[in-house]
C-alpha cells in the first residue's frame, strides 16, 4: 500500500528532516553501526516522543542486513545509517545481496563536508557510484533543505516494485545545518497487468498437459500470497516454491511439489513462473527434457516489465500486480483432463521422496549425518517459526528438509549467495516477529563471518536460537575441486571449533553436540533458554550435499 504525502512543516538539522520522513514511511529501528558523520541522526531518532529504536551492530554489514531482513519480513523498506567511507564500503555487499533479492531498504550513508570537498578530508570519498549497479538509486543530498524530499523519494522508490535498495549519502554539512520545510510527494499509481498477457498466460495453461507452477519471493514481497494459495488450488496443478515463495503452500499441502521437483520440472510441458527470475536456481529457465520429455514451453510472470527474462524467449509473460495477474489466470485458465492425471503422478512422486526421507533423517551415524539435524529440528518448529539459513551444504539440507507452514518465514542469502546474513537477519525477524521462534542456521564457513554480532544480540535481549552444522571444512568448495584436480586446498576449516563457547563469552548460551541423540534435547534447551544460544553439531565432513552442479 503507497503511503499518503508527507503534511507538515519539519524544523531543526538535517538529521531531523531525515528521520522524520523514514518514520512516515514506516521504519521504527534504524540499525547502524556508530560515526561522527551521522550524529545528527542519532539525535533526531532519540530525542522525539516516541523514539525510533536505534540498534547498533558490530560491522556495518549487519546493520545492511538487517535492514533487509524488515524488508523481507514486513514488505516495507527497513532503515540502516553507516558512517562515511568505511562505512559505506564494509555495506556494499549487504547493499548487493538486497538487490539480487529484490528487497525494500534504504540506506544512508555520511559524507565528507560538501564546503571543503576536494581538500583531502576524513574519509572524502566519492560514494554513490560504488553502488550505483546494486541499487534502484544511489545519489547525494547536497542540501539541508532538500533530505526530507530525497529520503521520501528513496523509502518511495524502494517500496515500489520491482523492489529493492537505494542509497542515499549526505555531507556532514548538510545534516548537521538547520533549515525548515514543508515536503510532499503524490503516492505513485502501480498500472494494471494488460489483460491479454494474463489471457495469453492462461491459454497456455489450458493447453498444457503436465504443467507446473513456480512461485518465487516477489510473491510474498508484492502481498500476493493469498492469491497464489487461491490460483494454485483453483489451477489444481503441482506447485515448486522457492526463497521467499516458500510457505505460500504450507508444507505437507497436496500440491506442493519440492520434494519432487526434478520430476514435476524435468517432465513438465508447460512451466509457469510467477515472482522469480529465470536464474541458475531453475535452470536458467530450460524445464522439460527428461525421461524422453521435449522442451517445456515457458510463461514468466513478474512483478513489473524490467524483471521479465531477457536471455531467453518465453512462450508467453505477463507483468503487474501479481495478486490480479494470479487471479486473472485462475479465472481464465481451463486445465485439461490430463492434468488431473499429471497432478496425481507428481503428488505420488513427492510422498515416496517424503517417505524415502524417513532413514536419513533419523540417521544414527557417527559422525553425525547433516540431515539428523532437520530430521529433530521438523519436531520443534512451531507453525509460526522463522527459518534463517546462512550457510552453503549444511544450509542445503535445510531447503530439502524444511518445509514452512506460512508465507515470508524463510530467509535466505538468496541468488548472490552472501555468506554473513544469519545475524542481521536474526535482530530483524526478532523484532518483526517477536512472538515466532527464530531459529538461524548457519554452517562453521558461515558462522566465521558474522559471530561477532551475538554481542549485538546479547546487548539489544533478542534471543535467536542458532544452530551450527560444524563438518570442519568448507563444503561447497572441497568437493568440486576434489572432483576437478584429485585434490583440495584452501578448503579446511578446524574441526569441531567451539563456536558454542564464542557465544557464550559474548554473553549467550551453547553447547557441542556430538552425539545423534543429543541433538533433540540440546534445541529443547536452546529454545527454553531465553538468550541467543547455540547448538554446535559435529556433522560428518565426507557427507556432502548431493548437486547436480558444482558451481564451476
Amino acid at each position: 500500500m503507497d503511503t499518503p504525502p508527507f503534511s507538515g512543516r519539519i524544523e531543526g538539522h538535517g538529521g531531523a528532516h531525515a528521520v522524520a520522513v523514514a518514520r512516515h514511511h514506516g521504519a521504527d529501528t534504524m540499525f547502524t553501526l556508530s560515526g561522527g558523520h551521522v550524529f545528527p541522526l542519532y539525535d533526531a531518532a532519540v530525542k522525539p516522543e516516541p523514539t525510533m529504536r536505534l540498534l547498533d551492530v558490530r560491522h556495518e554489514q549487519t546493520a545492511v542486513f538487517a535492514a533487509e531482513g524488515v524488508g523481507k519480513l514486513t514488505r516495507r523498506a527497513g532503515l540502516a545509517v553507516v558512517t562515511a567511507g568505511p562505512g559505506v564500503t564494509n555495506a556494499v555487499s549487504g547493499v548487493a545481496t538486497a538487490h539480487f533479492n529484490g528487497s525494500p531498504m534504504v540506506l544512508i550513508g555520511g559524507r565528507a563536508p560538501e564546503a571543503r570537498w576536494g581538500q583531502g578530508l576524513l574519509q572524502e570519498l566519492d560514494q554513490p557510484p560504488l553502488l550505483e549497479s546494486v541499487t534502484k538509486l544511489s545519489r547525494t543530498a547536497r542540501a539541508t533543505g532538500s533530505i526530507a524530499a530525497e529520503v521520501d523519494e528513496a523509502f518511495r522508490t524502494a517500496n515500489a516494485a520491482h523492489r529493492g535498495p537505494v542509497f542515499l549519502d549526505v555531507p556532514m554539512d548538510a545534516l548537521y545545518d538547520q533549515a525548515s520545510v514543508e515536503p510532499g510527494a503524490a503516492a505513485a499509481e502501480r498500472p494494471a497487468p494488460d489483460p491479454g498477457e494474463v489471457s495469453a498466460v492462461a491459454r497456455l495453461l489450458s493447453e498444457a498437459e503436465r504443467p507446473v507452477l513456480v512461485l518465487g519471493s516477489d510473491v510474498w514481497l508484492d502481498g500476493a500470497e493469498a492469491a497464489a494459495l487461491e490460483a494454485a488450488e483453483e489451477l489444481g496443478v503441482p506447485v515448486v516454491t522457492n526463497g521467499q515463495g516458500r510457505g505460500l503452500l504450507p508444507g505437507g499441502h497436496p500440491l506442493l511439489a519440492n520434494r519432487a521437483r526434478g520430476a514435476a520440472l524435468g517432465r513438465a510441458d508447460l512451466v509457469v513462473v510467477v515472482g522469480t527470475p529465470l536464474d541458475f536456481r531453475l535452470g536458467h529457465g530450460l524445464f522439460g527434457g527428461r525421461d524422453g520429455a521435449p522442451p517445456a514451453k515457458v510463461a514468466h510472470v513478474a512483478d513489473s516489465p524490467g524483471q521479465l527474462a531477457s536471455h531467453m524467449v518465453p512462450a508467453a509473460t505477463a507483468a503487474g500486480d501479481l495478486s490480479a495477474v494470479l487471479r486473472g489466470i485462475a479465472a481464465e485458465a481451463r486445465p485439461r483432463p490430463a492434468a488431473r492425471e499429471w497432478r496425481a503422478e507428481i503428488t505420488a512422486a513427492a510422498a515416496r521422496a517424503a517417505a524415502a526421507d524417513a532413514e536419513v533423517l533419523g540417521s544414527g551415524s557417527d559422525p553425525i549425518h547433516p540431515a539428523r539435524v532437520y530430521g529433530e529440528l521438523n519436531k520443534v518448529l512451531a507453525e509460526d517459526a522463522v527459518v534463517i539459513g546462512d550457510g552453503g551444504d549444511f544450509v542445503s539440507y535445510a531447503g530439502k528438509y524444511i518445509e514452512p507452514k506460512r508465507p515470508g518465514n524463510w530467509l535466505d542469502p538468496g541468488p548472490f549467495g552472501c555468506l554473513g546474513t544469519g545475524m542481521g537477519y536474526s535482530i530483524a525477524a526478532r523484532l518483526s516477529r517477536p512472538s515466532s521462534q527464530v531459529v538461524t542456521l548457519l554452517g562453521d564457513g558461515a558462522a566465521g563471518f558474522s559471530l561477532m554480532d551475538v554481542d549485538t544480540l546479547v546487548r539489544h535481549r533478542l534471543p535467536v536460537v542458532m544452530v551450527c552444522g560444524n563438518n570442519g571444512v568448507w563444503g561447497l568448495e572441497k568437493a568440486p575441486m576434489r572432483m576437478l584436480y584429485g585434490y583440495d586446498i584452501a578448503a579446511e576449516l578446524t574441526p569441531q571449533t567451539r563456536y558454542d563457547e564464542v557465544v557464550r563469552a559474548l554473553g549467550g548460551g551453547g553447547e557441542l553436540v556430538t552425539d545423534p541423540d543429543g541433538i533433540g534435547p540440546a534445541l529443547e534447551r536452546a529454545f527454553d533458554s531465553g538468550v541467543p544460544y547455540m547448538v554446535n553439531v559435529a556433522t560428518d565432513p565426507d557427507v556432502v550435499y548431493p548437486r547436480k552442479t558444482m558451481g564451476v
